[in-house]
């Protein structure tokens, strides 16, 4: 494989691993309501932030698009060789 093959496939592992932004807002909630601190609030609103969530779905969406692209590609051409 090459770099780029190499830095995409990092990109999606790192995707793939990571919580998502959503569940990720839960443990500030829950820190804002023990007590208020500034930092904590700052963090909430980040998560909270609905660009911040649009680009969250989205790169989770196309990394888990483009494994299912792979997957295909990888069982079209299993087959192709058994037929062959």
């Amino acid at each position: 494989m090459d770099e780029a093959m190499v830095s995409a496939e990092r990109w999606r592992g790192q995707v793939r691993v990571r919580g998502s932004i959503e569940q990720d807002r839960a443990a500030p909630a829950r820190l804002i309501e023990y007590d208020h601190d500034p930092f904590e609030t700052e963090l909430y609103e980040n998560f909270s932030d609905p660009q911040n969530r649009l680009v969250d779905r989205a790169e989770r969406s196309y990394a888990g698009q483009y494994d299912r692209r792979l997957r295909r590609l990888r069982e079209r051409a299993r087959h192709a060789e058994v037929d062959e």
